[in-house]
């Protein structure tokens, strides 16, 4: 029995020894596979973002571009359409080109907008100068042309007359120039108006124009604006009597 005892324990610690043989066998091999150690603290120090200003998109926000193919150079923009100013100026012609240039700084540039708005303040900065509202002229005015427009309202209160204007239609807002010099855009426009206008003196008589007829009126006006900057607003900076 001692003798059987003694058989199993060998057979058994032979089977032990080829057992942790072969493990050490296999786990000893390399395969070409094996990934090197990893570093935590250098995995941390990849993460973190590079010096310097992050990459940014065309819209300012920070998001990388992605690559666009032919050596990752972005697609080069479509050309304008040749009547994008349909309705505003003809194709080629001195105004388009100025508009041009004003779409080349802000390519949103609405043109037909621009007109319709310079309506509404033409209408206004005519109202307000009747009236003698400086608060309204402000802030549609550049200061050279307020400072005039405030003179001619005091020298008129000064003598005791009054202006009174009605708009009876604006029949043609036409767009006749446009410039752009370091990055300021003139645009002048042509506006053609049906008006009742006709001043009053300290005692109520008229002295000038008619409270009954309507004219035809004819101005030309110039608004500026710094292209690119913040303030959205036009000004107008130049005023005449059009033919």
């Amino acid at each position: 029995m001692f003798a059987e005892f003694d058989v199993t324990t060998v057979v058994f610690l032979a089977l032990a020894v080829f057992v942790i043989w072969r493990l050490r066998s296999v786990l000893g091999q390399k395969t070409g596979h094996e990934q090197p150690p990893v570093d935590t603290f250098q995995r941390r120090e990849q993460a973190r973002p590079p010096a310097g200003p992050a990459p940014q998109s065309a819209q300012g926000d920070n998001v990388v571009r992605l690559p666009t193919g032919a050596g990752d150079r972005p697609a080069a923009p479509a050309a304008p359409a040749p009547d994008r100013w349909a309705g505003v100026a003809e194709a080629d012609s001195p105004v388009a080109r100025g508009l041009d240039e004003i779409a080349k700084i802000e390519a949103g540039f609405d043109a037909r907008g621009f007109v319709e708005g310079a309506k509404s303040a033409y209408e206004m900065i005519v109202t307000a100068f009747a009236q003698g509202d400086t608060k309204t002229l402000k802030g549609l005015l550049s200061k050279d042309v307020f400072d005039g427009f405030e003179r001619a309202i005091k020298d008129r209160e000064s003598r005791g007359e009054k202006s009174e204007t009605t708009f009876v239609s604006l029949d043609k807002a036409e767009m006749i120039g446009v410039d752009v010099r370091n990055r300021v855009a003139q645009v002048t426009l042509r506006f053609v108006s049906k008006l009742i206008t006709a001043t009053r003196d300290a005692s109520g008589q008229v002295i000038d124009g008619s409270p009954e007829a309507v004219v035809d009126v004819t101005d030309v006006w110039t608004f500026a604006r710094t292209l690119g900057a913040r303030d959205p607003n036009w000004l107008l900076v130049a005023t005449e009597a059009g033919q």
